[in-house]
């Protein structure tokens, strides 16, 4: 979870399902995209937990390599099933944050804390770092 509010600070409506062509043409184009978004998710999660900590960096590399697997098939699962697949796409290629992969990753953290889908839509991205303590990256 860590690793998925993070990312939302390094990357960069209604929830209906998208149509099935909608999901069906962008899929593939995220899956494409899902080696340097597990990269990333690793990297931040490695520099968000060990503050700085080389000896400590080392020895998150290899936990945090295996959460990012996860994470970012999640993130890929509700880009799609929000329909936010195109959003996602060009804001990871701008290398920004935007309401798609904010959408997205609140869907990923609700979904990791047990909740429905759309539960935390009310809450702020700043709002959920603060609660876990995570260090704040303007958009």
């Amino acid at each position: 979870m860590t690793a998925l509010l993070t990312l939302s600070t390094a990357m960069a409506s209604g929830l209906g399902c998208p149509p099935p062509t909608s999901a069906s043409l962008l899929g593939p184009v995220l899956r494409l995209m899902r080696p340097q978004l597990e990269r990333k998710l690793s990297d931040v999660c490695v520099s968000a937990a060990a503050g700085g900590q080389a000896s400590l960096e080392r020895s998150l590399r290899e936990p945090c390599r295996r959460l990012a697997a996860p994470a970012s098939a999640c993130l890929i699962a509700e880009a799609e099933s929000s329909g936010r697949s195109f959003g996602v796409i060009t804001e990871l290629a701008r290398g920004r944050l935007g309401d798609d992969s904010e959408v997205v990753v609140k869907r990923c953290v609700a979904k990791l804390l047990g909740l429905p889908a759309d539960s935390l839509k009310e809450v702020s991205l700043e709002d959920l770092q603060r609660r876990f303590k995570l260090p704040v990256t303007p958009r």
